[in-house]
């Protein structure tokens, strides 16, 4: 209770527009300590007393500043044969960080183990490690970490130092204690060009690093921050670069370092790195290009009126990226200076830590960066070329796609539709960072089975969809033949329903067709949107119609008694189920319009435009979501209702024939779908593909094929023209013979 109250008080001060002369002065005696509550540090009214003894609105501030001061303590330490305890130092750490232990203690995954500085019970203090048993380093990860601990001016050269002269692999200690190592390095106010080439050996030498060693280091976020504060320092190296006042950057046997000024160009290399520094003022080179030279590599300068077609046709092409001439002139009134180009060959430093990975890079992995820019979206797309490495292998899950510092995404860039069968291909992105061509995990190692799946569904997918456009064609066409069907209140529901699933299964149909697909330029994006929210909406229509069916099947079947429709119900439902699915459509047309750019368009198979990330979640999958469960809900109490009311052997049948209509009926069947999205497993797709296609197809079979009242509709029909048929047949020889008497009875009075 006084918790509330003080929550009151304070924001009765903040409204009041001063905190000094409070509508309600209270005694800040009577008022906590706000380190007292840093467990509630992010509510935004919280009254409290400050360290300086004011009264504060919120804990907030007092529990993110202060430090723990450098500390003395003992540790346990334990080896293969023996254990000992050690006198372990932190230095002095801010509030809510961890410090690094100088005497290097590792846990039973060869994890550093490090000490928070934190509040307890309003106190400043370090985290308790008494429970912590330390296992001994070895004499390298020792020696990285003391260089992480104390930071001195030359910690770079002297890291460089213990990794060239050691011959052992590095742990994933070291990874962290490099990457700590680097983020002390860029907090430094200066730069320094000569340490370009310790830098580029010590990231070349994580690089050789094993992959499970690096995975171990993501989780400490390890090989992220080595790859960004890498990536930032270099970037500010270029003006000094470029200033010629390089003399004291030497090159080695592992560290190329090349100059040609006159073209307004820098290089560093090692055998799996490569920085291209470009200054397009000198000689109007934007762009560079790496090609296999035999067993090595080399390179060749690119300018901003080379064709696309000349490049990607540089015979033996891995890598490429140029600036057009009107993209660099935009970029430059932005406040562009010079460009790096960063090319890894290997993917070592992009570690997902996702135990299932979808998809990874079978190229090189270019950075681009553009210093000066702040915006990194840019005005125009950016022609980029990759090699594929398995371009004679499946076609599926291939793409280009960037690294966000989590894993690989594919939004924002598209492709010149050649497909990811091309040796070399051609990648158009809308923004900066880290580009790769990907190909599907679960592809590459499945191979031609995993294709044939994929073509088994395909034709499932087109089979069911053809059987259900012509079931719903002949709903339509009973409607129209037989007033007495399609006079029925339900009839009319019906066909409302069937109308909006023959136009999501005919729109979805001529898309999936690939040849129409190539009309589309999918790098529209308005009209990509456009495509987007039309199957959005149809898709949106057709759940409401069948939430509207499900409600009324409950009422016939549950309720039963006392149940009035109102006088114009199915106008109302029309009304309701056609207007409706506009809201989430228009939702996602305007908050989210980029969500319907297709977030790999490099295959050979249709990309549809459609929505992803929280467009598709909350524009789609939440709405038939919610819709499908109810209607699951609504299925089982009419299944138990009927089951109760009209139970006998004689009746299971007609109950099973329910429970299947209303299965298909009610879109049941898309709870396969939804199991198939959050990857339950590959069977939910087959089922899915397998019933929710065939929905117009089984409507017909209820309402016409194994209704009694349309059976006898069809077959009177039926027996009426070919009664009339008969009856033509059987005219038609009298006639003649009739003409046949009169034209003789003509002639014999003529004699």
């Amino acid at each position: 209770m006084l918790l509330f109250l003080w929550w009151i008080a304070g924001y009765i001060i903040l409204v009041s527009g001063s905190t000094e002369t409070p509508l309600y002065p209270l005694d800040t005696q009577n008022v906590a300590k706000c380190l007292d509550y840093c467990h509630l540090k992010n509510l935004r009214f919280l009254l409290c007393v400050d360290a300086d003894g004011q009264l504060s609105h919120n804990p907030y501030k007092d529990c993110n500043r202060g430090f723990c001061k450098a500390e003395d303590f003992e540790l346990e330490y334990e080896s293969d044969d023996s254990s000992e305890t050690r006198t372990n130092r932190v230095e002095k750490t801010r509030v809510g960080q961890k410090a690094n232990l100088r005497d290097l203690c590792l846990n039973e995954r060869g994890i550093p183990i490090r000490r928070r500085c934190q509040i307890r019970k309003g106190k400043i203090v370090w985290q308790s490690l008494d429970h912590i048993t330390c296992r001994s380093a070895p004499e390298l990860s020792s020696s990285i970490n003391l260089l992480a601990v104390e930071s001195p001016p030359d910690m770079i050269s002297q890291l460089s130092n213990l990794l060239t002269q050691s011959q052992a692999k590095l742990a994933a200690a070291d990874v962290f204690s490099i990457s700590e190592i680097f983020d002390s390095l860029v907090r430094k106010p200066e730069r320094n060009a000569e340490v370009v080439g310790d830098l580029m050996k010590i990231c070349q030498k994580v690089m050789t690093t094993d992959n499970e060693t690096l995975r171990i280091s993501a989780d400490l976020n390890a090989t992220n921050t080595l790859l960004s504060n890498f990536e930032d320092y270099l970037d500010e190296l270029g003006s000094q670069l470029f200033q010629r006042n390089t003399s004291a950057i030497n090159n080695s046997t592992e560290f190329k370092f090349q100059t040609y000024f006159d073209m307004g160009v820098v290089v560093l290399r090692t055998s799996e790195l490569s920085v291209f520094f470009v200054d397009p003022e000198v000689r109007n080179i934007t762009g560079m290009a790496i090609y296999s030279n035999g067993n090595s590599s080399d390179f060749k300068s690119l300018h901003s009126y080379d064709r696309v077609a000349d490049v990607r046709a540089i015979e033996n092409l891995e890598t490429a990226v140029f600036l057009p001439e009107k993209l660099w002139r935009k970029l430059k009134k932005k406040g562009a200076t010079y460009l790096v180009f960063k090319v890894y060959t290997r993917d070592a430093l992009f570690v997902e830590t996702e135990e299932e990975i979808k998809r990874r890079p079978t190229s090189n992995v270019i950075s681009i960066t553009i210093p000066g820019l702040e915006d990194t979206q840019l005005p125009e797309k950016l022609p980029f070329f990759l090699r594929n490495g398995r371009a004679n292998q499946t076609e599926y899950e291939g793409g280009c796609g960037y690294w966000n510092y989590a894993t690989w995404l594919s939004d924002g860039i598209s492709t010149d539709g050649s497909g990811s069968s091309h040796p070399v291909i051609l990648c158009l992105a809308d923004h900066l960072t880290q580009f790769t061509f990907l190909l599907g995990v679960s592809k590459m190692q499945t191979g031609l089975d995993t294709y044939e799946d994929d073509r088994s569904l395909d034709i499932i997918t087109n089979v069911c969809l053809t059987l259900s456009l012509l079931g719903l064609f002949l709903i339509f066409l009973t409607a129209a033949v037989f007033k007495s069907f399609r006079s029925l209140a339900s009839t009319k529901i019906l066909l409302n329903l069937c109308a909006a699933l023959f136009l999501q299964l005919l729109f979805f149909l001529i898309l999936s067709q690939s040849k129409l697909l190539q009309l589309l330029d999918q790098t529209d994006s308005e009209r990509c949107t456009l495509i987007g929210a039309l199957m959005q909406y149809l898709l949106l229509v057709v759940f409401s119609w069948m939430f509207i069916i499900g409600f009324l099947q409950y009422q016939r079947y549950v309720r039963v008694i006392g149940v009035n429709h109102p006088r114009h119900y199915i106008l109302m439902s029309a009304i309701v189920a056609w207007t409706l699915p506009l809201v989430p459509t228009l939702l996602v047309v305007f908050l989210e319009p980029g969500s319907y750019r297709p977030s790999n368009s490099s295959l050979d198979t249709p990309i549809l435009c459609y929505p992803s990330g929280y467009g598709l979640s909350l524009g789609v999958i939440l709405p038939i979501g919610v819709i499908t469960v109810a209607n699951a809900i609504m299925v089982g109490y009419i299944t138990w209702s009927v089951y109760r009311a009209l139970f006998t052997r004689d009746l299971v049948l007609k109950q099973l024939g329910l429970f299947v209509l209303l299965f298909f009926l009610l879109g049941i069947t898309w709870i396969f779908g939804l199991c198939s999205y959050f990857d339950f497993g590959s069977i939910f797709a087959y089922l899915f593909c397998l019933t929710a296609t065939l929905q117009g197809f089984v409507l017909f079979l209820f309402f016409i094929v194994f209704n009694k009242e349309n059976q006898r509709a069809w077959l009177g029909l039926c027996c009426n023209l070919r009664r009339k048929k008969d009856q033509e047949t059987i005219e038609m020889p009298t006639d003649s013979i009739l003409k046949r008497s009169s034209q003789s009875s003509t002639h014999s009075t003529s004699k």
